[in-house]
């Protein structure tokens, strides 16, 4: 607690010392010019409803932080011509630099100037200049004012604007003011079209279009329109057609406020020699296609092409048959005789590329010249392969609850082609060492802890059954299977495992922005390797068993060390079974808290096998990685131990001393799970998003199990979750996180976060995170862990906090501080805002964003 006392006195002594020192907001502001504060737009007397109209406003004033301008103040710390300043500081003080120069060379003085320099640099770069008022950026903001509504429909909108002097000197404030005037409403449109082949599809598609008469007019609905023609045009067999040729033309002079629209589109032109000639547009249609699998071989004048035709497609190679026909003709969305379509051609280049063998696959049309019309095109597929051996290795640091320090390394074996079809085999070998958080593992060394594992994922761009699936899964929506089978151990980690797990798997895309996973068959082994370790490793766990033992009085020899507690593992288990079987008596609480104990010792001690099938739909609308206005969503459904169950008791397996069935020696899990994931972002004014998230989900056991599986349970807390307590640290309800690793069968996680530019590659964050876990239909008999209710819900966790980020482009890296703003776990009246301070944030270290 003193040390995080000192941490938050030091982050507090550093932001008065920046804002004291820079307080003065036009310290780089000319004396005869003022700093713009605040703008305001007035749109016919009126604030506007949207946002969207102030983002129109190129000259803004400074960005402000809590009311306080952050970024013109780190700008204001940099000194204007550092360099000059820095030489005339040398020449007008030579006797300071002469005591320098007796502990530095002259070298390291230079570089020290150097790096005042470029420190001075960065604070500018950094920073945010001071948003100065000038006629330029104020005429600048005007047009851009006219042209937004101008180009809704508004042709005779004016802007004047005001500027207001503030309390403050050299401070003001403008306000814009539009008025609208009636706005032009589309009375006709007429189309002229030259080409008779595009008029023909014209008058097919011309219904559904985004110009029509009687709506007011909108340039974006033209930008809209020109888009959807051209679309439909070169769908249509139009391979020359482009969105240059689309124009329209708007009559308004003298008409009352209606815009008469004219669509024009006038015949291809063709460059000849040193001229131009038009001709009318043709439907063009796919004489002849040629696949080259080899084409880096194609210059080669000593080697001979041989061609085969498969199918109607002409497959030349230039070199050995390193892919099946089917394979290469497989990806084809376009054959022989078929009418050229753009979908045809970036479905083929989607799919070549998903096939992961090819190095920027390429797809030529040419006129083929043995057809007179000019309508016939000969479709050149180039292909070159990648390398079939590539092998991959990186490392990596960590850090979590259990490694205080972790460094790993991953190396990979990619094979492609391996039955030339296009397969993809990843061997995987990854191994690591951490450094223990506690001293639990016994170890002395420093790197106490170790993993290492091995897996093999085999990928095959198409459905591996043994029927058709064409009619249902087509080929477009990038069907695919993956094999997998790995080995994982641990060492000093938790009770020392293995892992074994193998799944088939099958993946594709319905449309742009849907994909479903059906994972048919997911097996996993895991095999605890020293369970006697339990209590040293839970240690609270322990805390509550020796403080049983402490209550009744116990000092037996057979059950204590040589500190009095508990001996582990062979005091607890003897206390534990005492206890249980009436040896040793006790109160009824004392009797429950001992069985608690035991079960949950029992569950996180014994073996899993679960063998699993589980069906994933997800929908997300991001268009990039750069688009910060979209939306996610996920539903998965899992299922695991059916199939045994229904083997195990068609052979009449018996039942063991638990009364469950057990296969290969291990009772299997038997559960049904469903988790429901939404993400949405909001694009606000500038580059400031709004992001939630909510999540739940919930795991019911029965058959041949009463609760779930550590590794299938749900833990609350964390950097991607509620940032106020640690990961695993929350609920299970109100229990107030007693264990060491607490999990549940349900959850429910609510986040908000509002994230916004403090000043360059820095950025910021407030956020609100509600949710907890919670025991249902289990075995766990704690009233206050269990959800029996709604009124449960009144168990949700609330933490709040701000977050400071730097954004390297590809990556992010965060520093978040949560509070418990609402802890269930304290007594009623005490819920609320009793913890925010701080010296009890959460600090959580996470790459990327949270959600």
């Amino acid at each position: 607690m003193k040390n995080n006392t000192l941490h938050a006195k030091i982050a507090l002594f550093i932001w008065l010392t920046i804002i004291l020192v820079s307080c003065n907001a036009v310290k780089r502001v000319p004396s005869d010019q003022k700093l713009l504060v605040k703008t305001n737009v007035v749109v016919d007397s009126i604030a506007p409803e949207s946002g969207i109209v102030e983002n129109n406003l190129v000259f803004q004033p400074n960005k402000r932080i809590l009311s306080i301008p952050l970024g013109l103040h780190v700008y204001n710390l940099a000194r204007p011509n550092r360099d000059s300043i820095f030489l005339k500081h040398l020449q007008e003080n030579p006797e300071q630099t002469k005591r320098r120069n007796n502990f530095l060379s002259e070298k390291q003085h230079m570089r020290l100037g150097e790096s005042l320099i470029k420190f001075n640099q960065w604070l500018r770069n950094t920073g945010e200049a001071p948003s100065i008022i000038t006629n330029e950026k104020i005429t600048i903001s005007k047009e851009r004012l006219k042209s937004y509504y101008w180009n809704k429909g508004w042709f005779n909108v004016s802007v004047d604007h005001k500027i207001e002097d503030r309390s403050k000197k050299q401070r003001a404030a403008i306000t814009y003011y539009v008025t609208k005037n009636d706005p032009y409403i589309i009375d006709s449109l007429i189309a002229k079209i030259e080409s008779p082949a595009v008029d023909t599809i014209y008058q097919k598609i011309k219904r559904n279009g985004y110009v029509t008469s009687g709506e007011q007019y909108n340039t974006s609905n033209f930008n809209l329109e020109r888009e959807r023609l051209n679309k439909e045009f070169r769908n249509n067999g139009l391979y020359y057609m482009g969105k240059e040729y689309i124009q329209f033309e708007g009559d308004t002079v003298k008409t009352n406020n209606k815009a008469n629209i004219r669509l024009l589109i006038k015949n291809r032109e063709i460059k000849v020699a040193d001229s131009i000639i038009e001709k009318p547009f043709l439907k063009h249609h796919i004489s002849k296609v040629n696949i080259l699998p080899d084409y880096q071989n194609a210059l080669d004048e000593f080697i001979v092409p041989d061609t085969t035709n498969y199918d109607g497609y002409n497959i030349i190679r230039y070199g050995k048959r390193k892919y099946k026909d089917e394979v290469l003709t497989d990806a084809m969305f376009f054959h022989e005789g078929d009418m050229y379509r753009d979908l045809d051609r970036d479905r083929s280049y989607k799919r070549l590329t998903e096939l992961k063998s090819f190095v920027y696959p390429t797809i030529r049309y040419i006129e083929d010249p043995a057809d007179t019309t000019g309508q016939a095109l000969i479709a050149n597929v180039l292909l070159s392969s990648q390398k079939r051996f590539q092998l991959q290795y990186g490392t990596e640091t960590t850090h979590s609850n259990i490694q205080a320090l972790g460094i790993g390394v991953n190396t990979s074996l990619l094979i492609r082609n391996l039955f030339r079809g296009s397969e993809l085999l990843d061997i995987n070998f990854r191994g690591s060492i951490g450094a223990s958080s506690n001293t639990a593992t016994g170890d002395s060394r420093f790197f106490d802890l170790q993993e290492f594992g091995a897996d093999a994922r085999l990928n095959l761009p198409r459905l591996f059954l043994p029927f058709d699936t064409d009619r249902y899964i087509p080929k477009y929506m990038s069907p695919n299977t993956k094999i997998a089978a790995g080995y994982f151990s641990q060492t000093n980690i938790g009770l020392d495992k293995t892992s074994l797990n193998s799944s088939l798997s099958y993946g594709w895309r319905p449309t742009a922005t849907n994909s479903v996973k059906l994972d048919l068959i997911d097996v996993q082994f895991v095999n605890n390797q020293d369970p006697a370790d339990f209590f040293n490793v839970y240690s609270n766990t322990y805390r509550g068993l020796n403080a049983v033992a402490e209550e009744l009085g116990i000092n037996n020899p057979i059950y204590l060390n040589d500190n009095g507690d508990l001996s582990i593992p062979e005091g607890t288990r003897r206390f534990t079974n005492d206890v249980l079987n009436g040896t040793i008596a006790t109160v009824d609480s004392q009797l429950e808290t001992v069985r608690n104990i035991e079960e949950r010792r029992d569950r996180l001690t014994q073996n899993n096998l679960i063998i699993s099938t589980s069906y994933n739909w997800a929908r997300n609308t991001q268009k990039g990685i750069y688009d910060d206005d979209y939306s996610s969503m996920s539903i998965r459904l899992e299922s695991a131990g059916n199939v045994l169950a229904g083997i195990t008791n068609l052979v009449g397996s018996p039942e063991n001393e638990n009364g469950n069935r057990e296969a290969f020696g291990v009772e299997f899990s038997q559960y049904v799970k469903t988790e429901v994931d939404y993400i949405k972002h909001w694009q606000l004014f500038s580059d400031d998003v709004f992001a939630i998230r909510a999540f739940g989900g919930i795991a019911i056991p029965y058959g041949n199990s009463n609760n779930i599986p550590f590794i299938r349970s749900f833990f609350a807390g964390g950097p991607n979750d509620n940032r106020a307590w640690q990961a695993y640290e929350l609920g299970p309800g109100r229990t107030g996180g007693i264990n060491d690793f607490n999990e549940a069968n349900m959850k429910i996680a609510l986040n908000g976060e509002y994230r916004f530019t403090l000043a360059g590659a820095f950025k910021g964050a407030l956020f609100v995170d509600a949710g907890n876990i919670w025991n249902v239909l289990d075995n766990e008999d704690d009233p206050d862990a269990q959800f029996q209710s709604l009124e449960d819900l009144g168990a949700i966790a609330v933490g709040t906090g701000f977050g400071v980020r730097y954004d390297f482009d590809y990556f992010v890296i965060r520093l978040d501080a949560g509070f418990k703003t609402y802890n269930p776990a304290l007594p009623e009246g005490r819920r609320w805002f009793k913890e925010i301070s701080p010296s009890r944030a959460v600090l959580n270290v996470g790459i990327n964003y949270p959600f």
